[in-house]
């Protein structure tokens, strides 16, 4: 089959995509394509449809319409032991019976390969995940993340065009689970297998993906880089769930091309970056990250231009360097989160005491709001 020279750097293509069960429609009519050699994450809540794409990618279920195409191939009607894709589950089912060296060559065995070469294979991919002197220990005898280490190399040793990842992470601990975000991200790298990747977890899917697609309900609300998911949101979801936010719902009542005034029901006026498709009289929902709030004890101390607003501290959240305060703005008693800077200049905050605090009107966004919003 012949493939043109921007599909041949695509390993998937998915082209109108649909997926139902019964009335709930899952998968709604979705079109995407992922590069060849990249790591692309698909983050969103439960029951937005991700799974149920992934399966569909890997051939477990049949879609409903649209196509999805492999390696420049159409996988329509193709069994997901033909698809030149392998799949890591959250609970990696490993066999504890067999040796590590064993659990790698199991797929090489099953596709006929002779044992020398299974062996030769599987040592040589163990080396590359830093596993070759547990060839032959039993993989209850590894820790977590060693067996999720075997899990890839078992996988990775078939040479998948598509490298699927459910969840992998799930069950780990914490602190493990952020010391395999980096081995995954340089494993990726390594090999430079396409890694297709979902999961619940925004920090998972920032930290070691090329291009995210946020999900909900079926769709994607924005594919794009981290950086452009977190700093340049589309639409309200991306914004709300990738990342901490202060939400704020009110009209707008002023401004200009630039910046937006917007006055909650209570009569809190802000200023926000403007939006060319919110008109005066909208009800707006604006987000304001932690980070770019500003504290000072005075009002006269906070940059000008910015405007001001007081807020009672209600609560103080160590976290190292992700301590934050929990405001009360006086006028609304609306919350407000500010992450608080690693000078420690406000440390010595105290519950109960009132500070002032602004933020930058160009890092503040919003959008008109959503159907069903009141204020």
């Amino acid at each position: 089959m012949m493939t043109s020279p921007v599909a041949a750097s695509q390993d998937l293509v998915a082209r109108a995509v649909v997926k139902r069960f019964s009335d709930h429609l899952a998968v709604d009519s979705l079109s995407f394509t992922v590069e060849r050699g990249s790591f692309f994450s698909i983050l969103g809540p439960s029951g937005c449809g991700k799974t149920t794409l992934l399966r569909m990618i890997a051939g477990f279920i049949e879609p409903d319409g649209g196509d999805i195409a492999i390696g420049g191939r159409s996988m329509r009607g193709v069994a997901p032991n033909r698809r030149p894709v392998n799949m890591v589950f959250q609970q990696l089912a490993l066999f504890p019976m067999m040796s590590v060296g064993e659990n790698v060559e199991f797929g090489l065995a099953r596709r006929g390969h002779p044992k020398a070469e299974r062996r030769k294979r599987s040592l040589a991919m163990l080396e590359r995940v830093g596993l070759a002197s547990a060839v032959d220990k039993r993989v209850d005898a590894l820790s977590g993340g060693q067996r999720q280490r075997v899990a890839i190399a078992r996988s990775l040793v078939l040479e998948p065009t598509l490298l699927l990842l459910d969840e992998p992470l799930g069950a780990l601990d914490l602190k493990l689970r952020e010391h395999m975000k980096i081995e995954l991200k340089q494993l990726q790298a390594a090999f430079g297998t396409t890694f297709v990747y979902i999961t619940h977890d925004q920090s998972e899917a920032l930290v070691l993906s090329d291009h995210v697609a946020v999900m909900s309900q079926g769709r994607f609300e924005q594919v794009g880089t981290p950086q452009d998911l977190y700093y340049r949101p589309q639409t309200p979801f991306v914004a709300g769930f990738v990342g901490a936010n202060n939400r704020i719902l009110g009209r707008a009542t002023g401004g200009d091309a630039e910046t937006l005034e917007l006055t909650t029901a209570e009569g809190w006026k802000i200023r926000v970056q403007g939006n060319p498709a919110v008109r005066n009289g909208d009800l707006v929902e604006a987000f304001v990250r932690p980070e770019v709030v500003m504290l000072a004890r005075e009002p006269a101390d906070l940059p000008m231009g910015h405007g001001h607003s007081a807020g009672e501290v209600e609560s103080l959240l160590f976290d190292g360097a992700n301590s934050a305060v929990l405001l009360r703005e006086v006028q609304t008693r609306r919350e407000f989160r500010v992450a608080l800077p690693q000078t420690g200049q406000f440390s010595d905050l105290r519950v109960g005491e009132r500070i002032a605090f602004s933020f930058d009107v160009k890092r503040a966004t919003c959008f008109p709001a959503r159907s069903g919003q009141h204020e």
